[in-house]
């Protein structure tokens, strides 16, 4: 009867939960310390052991994210950057299947905004990724919006295929720093290496554009122009100040300054988180935005380079991803919310 028993279980189906994760190993120094801590915190909260897929140079997370949800995993993790998060999160977004956050990039700004554990250097602890895991393991689901991207460049026939994008998309200034960061430097310094790219470019010149939201046309000349769906960039500091990744609207920044008299004011005006209704600083926010150049600029989307573009058009998708985050993270609540969307019509 023991023997029946124990080739029974070794035979029944496993139904513990299954978390997939999706790394980049670019990102990972010690593969096999990070893989025991991942599997210790499965084992610990009774999960089983878990799928590890790893992205490549020409694969960077799309189809590892689409393996995982045809295993059946019931939590999808991307460990990495930025960039892994924005690719598993195109094929999450819309599934209902909870994506967990395992930061391990330069900028990690969606884990930041969502106060999920961070990784204290550039190469993350295996301390950091149990910590990390553990939170998509136990914690709790939350919906966030999508934005939705599609570029036109230079000499192209067609307009790109749409891109998802969870953080900051723009044009100018804001992309020939990401663009002009070795990756190297990142790895050595952090975020100091998008400072360092930042005042080598300082002194470039304004560009004529049409912003467009929700309609409405807007003509600027501007040094750089951002879309947001979060508000805090590296450091904590609050580009948009009233960016909710959950409100159904991305906000729109438009920094045109002038010298270096230009660049102060601004500066000022972020920090003291003034930042509507300026020549230099113009803040709007909705749900569908055009961005167009006169002559191609330098974009990025999500801290990602990505070449010389003409135009943007964006738009959002309302809750259309579910996250896992801690059960401690702060919660706004849906008055202001509510406050935040009579603002907008009024």
């Amino acid at each position: 009867m023991a023997q029946r028993a124990a080739a029974l279980e070794r035979t029944a189906p496993d139904r513990r939960p299954l978390a997939a994760v999706v790394v980049n190993p670019t990102k990972v120094g010690d593969v096999g310390g990070v893989r025991t801590a991942l599997d210790r915190a499965c084992r610990d909260l009774e999960w089983r052991e878990p799928l590890w897929l790893e992205t490549t140079a020409e694969d960077p997370g799309t189809s590892q994210a689409r393996r995982a949800l045809a295993a059946g995993a019931d939590v999808v993790v991307a460990f990495g950057g930025d960039g892994t998060v924005r690719r598993v999160a195109a094929v999450l977004a819309g599934t209902g299947t909870p994506l967990g956050l395992v930061p391990a990039g330069t900028g990690n700004l969606l884990a930041r905004n969502l106060d999920v554990v961070t990784s204290r250097a550039a190469e993350i602890a295996p301390d950091d990724v149990e910590a990390a895991m553990r939170v998509v393991l136990s914690g709790i689901d939350r919906r966030i919006d999508v934005g939705w991207i599609s570029l036109e460049r230079p000499g192209a026939e067609q307009p790109d295929a749409e891109e998802c994008f969870l953080v900051m998309a723009g044009m100018g200034f804001d992309a020939e720093i990401m663009a002009g960061a070795p990756e190297a430097l990142k790895a050595r310094v952090g975020p100091a290496a998008y400072f360092v790219s930042g005042l080598q470019r300082f002194n470039g010149d304004r560009v004529r554009m049409d912003i467009t939201v929700d309609g409405v046309p807007h003509r600027r000349r501007v040094r750089t122009a951002v879309v947001g769906n979060v508000g805090r960039v590296q450091g904590g500091l609050a580009l948009m100040p009233d960016a909710e990744v959950d409100d159904g609207y991305l906000d729109v920044l438009a920094i045109g300054p002038r010298g270096v008299v230009g660049w102060l004011d601004v500066a000022g005006r972020v920090i003291t988180r003034r930042t509507w209704g300026d020549q230099r600083l113009a803040h709007w926010r909705g749900q569908r935005i055009d961005l167009e150049a006169e002559q191609p600029q330098e974009a990025q989307i999500d801290g990602d380079p990505i070449g010389e573009v003409l135009s943007m058009r964006v738009r959002v998708d309302e809750g259309a991803l579910v996250v896992r985050v801690s059960n401690r993270a702060p919660r706004r609540p849906v008055s202001a919310r509510a406050r935040i969307r009579a603002l907008h019509l009024r």
